[in-house]
């Protein structure tokens, strides 16, 4: 049985005038019509047999009612969110590149030379020459070149989508993914705050050794470790900062990132308020992925505060569902989407309850889950997470060989003492009341189909909860 696709950007269509408008995450992708959408159906029938390719809605002699438009529209939509999830035809040529042809025919940017900014950790730009054309593993293979990272690194590392807030504050859009082009992606946006920042991939920390014996590896964890942390997504007291200081003044950068890896919440992504029904309905919470878990920091309706954490191996699996409202998707390039993530948990040993939450970030949420299972997989298996960029054979432009060193960050400012210890949700998830969440109930809730099923969920003993 195949690994489950990642439940990557929220794919969905809306009918345009003779068009299909194709939204991420509630912003337009690429604009394609019914024929342009059958090619790519033979296309990828033609290259992995018709048992494998999900059904396509059929060709109609007479002119459809709006009833049978709407119905249409429905079926497409199903169908393009069943191929990005097939682990075969989901990571396929055939696919990723009609959706980057139809993203840059659609933002009418030609192919040229342009230069990019990606922004690292610590605020620093690294300018790079590129194509418009250009896909994700492209542009990151240049970051890599102008930055003399080695090859066999670059694995570790990847483009994200942030926006910057005040304050220093930034909000994880996305990972960028195959199917687009970082270039056409951040300036179809027309919007300054958002920009592309390279940050390590993985999550855990023992990967951090092999990046640290390269002198550029090492600065970019270094750079991204004084961030976390200036940023309050490291938890720091007053002697542990001291202590950090103090590597920092010697320049022992190696010996910052172990002090640093023994704190909580190190390697984490820290999110934005948001809405649960755990434990109660209507809980505002900060959630933070990291250590194989999703962290919460919630805070009840009498206005208390409590943590609690919900380990990957103990979710079944877990679905992204989206609805629109507010803008026609046909006149606008931003749509309001509601976006939910609902993962069924192993509370106890013969008890499944679902916890839900309400965020825009629930697609980079999806994602962090399921990188976080196919990292545990590779490491079950005894792989490494290592890998070789493709070269492009056939660039068209010259890439310049200058290169780019990694700034080293100021020293920490003075730690933060406002955060309080908080008392945890419970010792044990399964004495919680779960108040506002009702039984596991995969036919009412949840449709099969959508499941992103979890093949790092473990059978846990009482002995271990």
């Amino acid at each position: 049985m195949s690994r489950p696709r990642s439940p990557d950007p929220n794919f969905s269509v809306y009918t345009c005038l003779q068009a299909y408008n194709i939204h991420v995450n509630g912003v337009l992708h690429c604009r394609v019509r019914y024929s342009q959408l059958l090619g790519l159906h033979e296309q990828i029938k033609k290259e992995y047999g018709n048992n494998v390719v999900p059904a396509f809605p059929p060709k109609k002699i007479f002119t459809l009612t709006p009833a049978e438009v709407e119905q249409r529209r429905e079926q497409l939509e199903k169908y393009m969110q069943a191929l990005r999830q097939d682990p075969l035809l989901g990571a396929s040529e055939t696919f990723n590149s009609f959706l980057r042809k139809a993203q840059q025919e659609t933002q009418q940017i030609p192919t040229e030379e342009v230069q990019l900014e990606v922004h690292l950790s610590n605020g620093q730009k690294v300018t790079v020459n590129i194509l418009t054309s250009d896909q994700t593993e492209d542009v990151l293979e240049a970051v890599a070149t102008k930055l003399d990272l080695p090859d066999d690194l670059v694995g570790y590392f990847s483009l994200f989508l942030i926006q910057e807030g005040e304050h220093g504050n930034c909000t994880f859009v996305r990972k960028l993914q195959e199917f687009e082009l970082p270039f056409v992606s951040v300036t179809s946006l027309h919007n300054p705050d958002y920009h592309i920042v390279l940050r390590k991939s993985y999550w855990d920390s023992a990967y951090d050794s092999d990046v640290m014996e390269n002198r550029v590896g090492l600065n970019l964890l270094y750079a991204q470790t004084v961030s976390d942390i200036e940023r309050g997504w490291i938890l720091v007291n007053k002697d542990q900062h001291r202590q950090l200081k103090s590597l920092q003044e010697k320049g022992s950068k190696k010996e910052f990132i172990r002090l640093a890896q023994t704190l909580k919440y190190f390697g984490y992504i820290k999110f934005d308020p948001c809405i649960t029904d755990f434990p109660e309905k209507g809980c505002h919470v900060i959630v933070s992925a990291g250590n194989n878990e999703l962290s919460f920091h919630v805070k009840l309706p009498n206005n208390q505060m409590k943590e609690g954490s919900f380990k990957v191996t103990r979710m079944r699996c877990w679905r992204v569902t989206s609805s629109v409202s507010g803008s026609n998707p046909c006149s606008s390039i931003k749509c309001d989407v509601k976006l939910e993530l609902a993962f069924e948990y192993l509370m106890s040993k013969d008890r499944l309850q679902w916890v839900t939450i309400t965020s825009p970030q629930a697609i980079m949420m999806s994602i962090c889950l399921q990188s976080m299972v196919d990292e545990l997989m590779v490491k079950k298996s005894g792989g490494s997470i290592k890998k070789m960029q493709k070269r492009r054979l056939n660039g068209s432009i010259h890439r310049s060989n200058s290169q780019q060193a990694v700034k080293s960050p100021p020293l920490l400012d003075s730690p933060d003492t406002s955060r309080e210890q908080v008392p945890k949700l419970s010792t044990k998830l399964s004495s919680v009341s779960l108040r506002g969440i009702s039984a596991s109930n995969s036919a009412n809730d949840l449709s099969g189909n959508d499941f992103h099923g979890n093949y790092a969920f473990e059978g846990i003993g009482d002995d271990d909860l």
